[in-house]
Order: structure tokens, then C-alpha cells, then sequence
């Protein structure tokens, strides 16, 4: 960055020649610097001068006088001066202020002038070159820092808005880390030149055939005074001629094309530094209208519904006081006579094919046709339910259709299923067959349409709830009766009150070494069928051949076994008709020590009854 600064200032130096001032150089090139440290000024003539003594100057007062071209300065104490030098041949130099400082930190600028594409090189020093941390620059409340951990910042080719206050802030290491903060510096941006002024050597309004000679007028800085600028000209912001050396240029024999807004351009060799100068106005007089234009916003003409459309019509050429009017395909009045022509809130009603027309008395001229188009959004999406409601069993078939209330077409349908979207569904109905528990969740179709890739309309209907049942496990003996249920009621009694009865006997028996037996084929466990008991017991046996499912019919035989006094057992079956319909319900079962709510166990279906 030092080595930039030394080029900087020295093409600065012999920038200048005898008549002008002489050249006073710092280096370093830095203010402010510490206490104590020493700079070396250079007093610089021009080429040609005659070798002689240096005068020297401190705060525009004489100092002395030296053989030499060069002079150290160091101070003590903080201060700031400003030196001029004068050699030979030359006049007195422009003044440089360095200052001295004793701060803990400090934001050194370049000493010499700054101006317009520069560089502007910032470097933020602590005392006896500490080490520093966090270093920031500021302009005024703005970080302008790009790399904390740099003590230098570099701003490219800057300009007057540039200008302003400047400071740095960093943590400075002595015995313990602390936050410093330098006093601002103000580094004030000048002009390399000045804005350029066009100037018409004749008429604003030349006649048709006339020459129009037109000239870019600029200043140079003194600092720079034999630098390079460059001219350019325009017409409505197209380039007529240029860059060149020249500040003037002519139009031989002005015509209709040459009517408009003229302006020229200023610019350094490596176009760091442009300025453009304010437009001026050329009318060819006695020129027809032409070249009539028509803009509409937005581009291409295609809006959305409520959107507001801006119709402009311009002529590229015509003189004098120009009237426009405003067409729409298939309407025969003119719409406006401006040349704007604005709808607030478009309409599907307000599309078609518009044209402008311009006249300025002498001629009459029509801009092409542009088509508008207004498009509605889709909205009001609506998902309903076709053939039934939503709520199915499991087998079934169900239709779901969308529909939305408005919106141009086309549109495009799309349905979510428990919130993600179905690859293998779209259009607007949704046919669901078979449907199985899968199924059942939320459903909502997403009907869209688009104005153009980037513009998408989206509606969403509402949710639907679809629920799916599956038929439960049940067994099922059809027709049963309400005296079947009582009898097996008041079996199941007996057969409880019986079974207490004989582990009652069955103690007794054992006390006389004598257990009875159960009756030969009955299922009843031992015990049951005592041979002193003339009580019925009842028998259950089921005749399915597998494990029932889901509505399957049992059917079930009870026989009930009757024992006299005397006798044996003689059965008296009694056929339960009609069948009796069963749930699969919770219950004690042969073969099974328990089973599962709902369930039948995977050992045995024959029933015993409940106690």
C-alpha cells in the first residue's frame, strides 16, 4: 500500500511544470504521525528550473532557508503545522498540514491532496507500533471495515461523496488488552474536474438542413492540470460520437433524426473519474410527426386482475405542439387524449389490442398494436364428495371432485393426502377404488394457475376427513331367541351352584377313600357329573371345523344330560333353532387358561359356561 502512495504522489509532483507551483512531499507519507518520529519533506521544481537554495515556510510564515531540497521535521510534543516549500523558477507551494501525536492510536491519511479516482489508503497505527486486534474503520458512524484483522484499509477510486471524517478503533496490547479509539481525521475528496456544461453554437431549434455544432465544456483541477480527458457525445442517451480528444462536435445538415435530448460526457483515460452534463433539448423545426412509440406496463401487457395498466405513447421525431390518442380494438371512440393512458384496477373486460395515435397538425402517425391480457387468479377451490359421504367401509369406491369459482383457464388441480401431495392424482376428480384403511386421513385439493412461470396462483380448498371402517371379528349363529339366552343364564347358574356342591362332596369322599367318576363322554370336567347328582348339566360343543372369522355362523348344540337316582344318564338333546348370533367376547374356554379380549384362543373353540 506505501509503495501505491509513493506512485500516487509522485505522479502528482511531476504532474506540474514551471508554471506551477512547487511540489512539497512528505515521506512517510502519512499524517498524523507519533511524537518523536521523524519525516522528511521534499521540496520538488520544475525540470528545467535553475539549482538553488529552498525556502521554507511554517504556517505560512518564513522558517529558513536550506542548500539542500530535503528537510527533517520531528516534534516532541503533539502539534500540527502546515509547511510550504518554494524553489527556484517556481512559485510557492500548495500548503501540507502534518500533525504529531501522542494518542495510544492513531488513523493515518495520505498527507497529500486527495481527488477524484484516487486512491484513498487508511492505515491505523498504535503507539511504538504495539500489536493491535480488531482493528475497524469508520466514517463517521459507518463501519467501513472489510477485514478486521488488517491495520490498512484501501478505498478504490474515490469520489467527492467520499469525503468526510474519519477514525479507527482497535484493542491495543501494553500490559493488559485494551479498547482504543484514534481522534477523527477529516480527509476531504476535490474535484479532478469540474461537471461538464453543453453548449449549442447556434439555435436550440435549427432549421431543417442547417449544421449544429455542439461543445462539452470542463475545468481542470490545478493539482492536475495536464491530465487526459476524454468527450463523448449523446443523443436520447445513444451514443453519437466519442470517447475522443475533441470537445466539440458537429452535425452536418439537420434533419428529423437529429431532433431530441443532447448531452456529452467527461471521462479520464481509465474512466475511474465520468461526468455527464445536463441534457439539452434540440427541435428541428417544420418536421412531421414519426416514429411513434408505445410502452405498457407491465411488459408485454400481461397483468393480473386488480393490477394497475399503464399505457405511454412518444414520438421519436415531430416539432411543435403534439396531440395523442388512445384506441382499443373493436371500440369505436378513443379511450383518452394524453399521452398516458392508466386503468387503476384492470378488469378481463379491459383486454385487447390497443394503439396510440400522435399528430402535430402536419402529419399524422400510429404506434404498433400491443395485446393485453388480464388474467383472474384462481380462487374459491371447493372439494366435495360424489356418490356418498365421507365415510366408507372398507371395499368400497368413493369420487372426490374440485372445483374453483373463478379463474382463468387453464387450471391445474393437485391433491394432498394427509398434507403430501399424490404423484398419481391430477385433474379434478380423484377416484379412490377398493378403498382400504389406508385411505382414511385428510384430503384437499390445490387448484392453480399462472399469469407466467414466475407469477403462480394457488388456492386451497378445505379439509376433508375421510373415515374408513373395517368390518370387526365377530361369530355369528343367526336367529337367536331371548328363552334361548334365559336358559343358558340359568344353566350356567346350575352349573355353578352343582360345582360347589361337589367339591363339597368330593372332601366328604375322600374322608371315606371314595371319589366319583365323570360320566363316560361327557365334556365336563371330572366331578361335574357326580353319580348322586340328578341335577342337568349342560354340554357345549361348538361344530366348526376351523377357527371362525369375522361373520362366520356357529352353530351350537346343547345337550343337556340327566342322571335318575337309580340309573344311568340319559340324554335329551335340545336343538337351538334358531341360531343364536355370539359376539367373541371375553370368557373362560376349554383347553385355554385365558384369552384375549376379542379374541379366540388357538387351542380350543369349545365354550364352557361362564360361571
Amino acid at each position: 500500500m506505501v509503495r501505491s502512495v509513493a506512485v500516487l504522489l509522485w505522479a502528482q509532483a511531476f504532474g506540474l511544470t514551471a508554471a506551477q507551483p512547487a511540489q512539497l512531499t512528505l515521506d512517510p507519507p502519512w499524517s498524523p504521525v507519533f511524537v518523536e518520529e521523524t519525516v522528511m519533506l521534499t521540496c520538488q521544481g520544475p525540470p528545467a528550473a535553475p539549482r538553488g537554495p529552498i525556502a521554507w515556510y511554517v504556517n505560512g510564515d518564513f522558517w529558513h532557508k536550506t542548500e539542500s531540497n530535503q528537510l527533517l521535521v520531528s516534534m516532541e510534543k503533539p502539534r500540527s503545522n502546515s509547511y510550504q516549500c518554494q524553489s527556484p523558477g517556481s512559485e510557492l507551494s500548495h500548503p501540507i498540514s502534518l500533525a504529531f501525536s501522542n494518542d495510544w492510536l492513531v488513523l493515518q491519511v495520505p498527507a497529500l491532496a486527495v481527488l477524484e479516482g484516487d486512491l484513498l489508503p487508511l492505515r491505523c497505527r498504535a503507539w511504538g507500533n504495539r500489536d493491535m486486534s480488531q482493528v475497524r474503520f469508520w466514517r463517521g458512524r459507518a463501519d467501513i471495515t472489510r477485514e478486521p484483522k488488517q491495520a490498512e484499509l484501501l478505498l478504490q477510486a474515490v469520489q467527492t461523496s467520499d469525503s468526510g471524517r474519519y477514525h479507527c478503533t482497535a484493542t491495543v496490547r501494553h500490559f493488559l488488552p485494551s479498547w482504543k479509539k484514534s481522534e477523527e481525521v477529516l480527509v476531504t475528496v476535490q474535484e479532478l474536474f469540474s461537471a461538464p456544461v453543453l453548449s449549442v453554437g447556434s439555435s436550440a431549434e435549427p432549421l431543417e438542413g442547417s449544421n449544429l455544432t455542439l461543445s462539452c465544456v470542463t475545468r481542470l483541477s490545478p493539482l492536475r492540470p495536464y491530465i487526459t480527458l476524454r468527450h463523448l457525445f449523446y443523443q436520447d442517451d445513444a451514443i453519437l460520437a466519442g470517447p475522443e480528444d475533441s470537445p466539440n462536435y458537429q452535425v452536418q445538415a439537420v434533419g428529423l433524426a437529429d431532433s431530441g435530448a443532447y448531452s456529452c460526457e467527461v471521462q479520464t483515460e481509465t474512466a475511474s473519474v465520468r461526468k455527464r452534463s445536463a441534457p439539452i433539448v434540440i427541435a428541428v423545426r417544420r418536421v412531421p410527426v414519426s416514429g411513434v412509440a408505445l410502452e405498457v406496463q407491465p411488459l408485454g401487457g400481461q397483468l393480473v386482475q386488480g393490477e394497475r395498466l399503464v399505457l405511454s405513447c412518444s414520438v421519436a421525431a415531430g416539432t411543435g405542439p403534439i396531440s395523442f390518442s388512445w384506441h382499443r380494438q373493436g371500440r369505436a371512440r378513443a379511450l383518452a387524449s394524453s399521452p398516458r393512458y392508466e386503468i387503476a384496477a384492470a378488469r378481463p373486460s379491459d383486454g385487447g389490442q390497443y394503439h396510440c395515435v400522435a399528430s402535430n397538425g402536419l402529419a399524422v402517425a400510429r404506434s404498433t398494436g400491443v395485446h393485453v391480457t388480464v388474467m383472474v387468479p384462481v380462487a374459491g377451490a371447493t372439494i366435495a364428495v360424489q356418490g356418498t359421504e365421507p365415510a366408507v367401509t372398507a371395499g368400497e369406491s368413493l369420487n372426490l371432485s374440485c372445483s374453483v369459482q373463478e379463474g382463468t383457464a387453464p387450471v391445474a388441480f393437485a391433491w394432498l393426502h394427509n398434507g403430501h401431495q399424490l404423484d398419481t392424482a391430477s385433474g379434478p376428480l380423484l377416484a379412490l377404488e377398493s378403498v382400504e384403511s389406508a385411505h382414511a386421513g385428510t384430503y384437499q385439493c390445490v387448484a392453480s394457475n399462472q399469469l407466467n412461470p414466475q407469477r403462480v396462483f394457488k388456492a386451497h380448498s378445505q379439509v376433508l376427513a375421510l373415515s374408513v371402517t373395517v368390518q370387526p371379528y365377530i361369530v355369528v349363529a343367526a336367529g337367536a331367541s331371548a328363552s334361548l339366552l334365559v336358559l343358558l343364564a340359568v344353566i350356567a347358574a346350575l352349573g355353578w351352584h352343582l360345582r360347589r356342591r361337589r367339591r363339597a362332596g368330593a372332601a366328604g369322599a375322600k374322608g371315606r377313600g371314595r371319589i366319583p367318576a365323570a360320566h363316560p363322554g361327557s365334556s365336563a370336567p371330572p366331578g361335574l357329573a357326580g353319580e348322586d347328582s340328578a341335577t342337568p348339566e349342560p354340554e357345549y360343543s361348538n361344530v366348526c371345523p376351523r377357527a371362525p372369522g369375522a361373520g362366520d355362523v356357529l352353530y351350537s348344540t346343547v345337550t343337556i344330560k340327566r342322571r335318575d337316582k337309580d340309573g344311568p344318564a340319559r340324554p335329551s338333546p335340545v336343538e337351538q333353532e334358531p341360531p343364536v348370533t355370539y359376539a367373541v367376547l371375553p370368557g373362560p374356554f376349554r383347553g385355554a387358561a385365558a384369552a384375549a379380549p376379542g379374541r379366540l384362543p388357538s387351542d380350543s373353540y369349545e365354550n364352557v359356561p361362564r360361571p
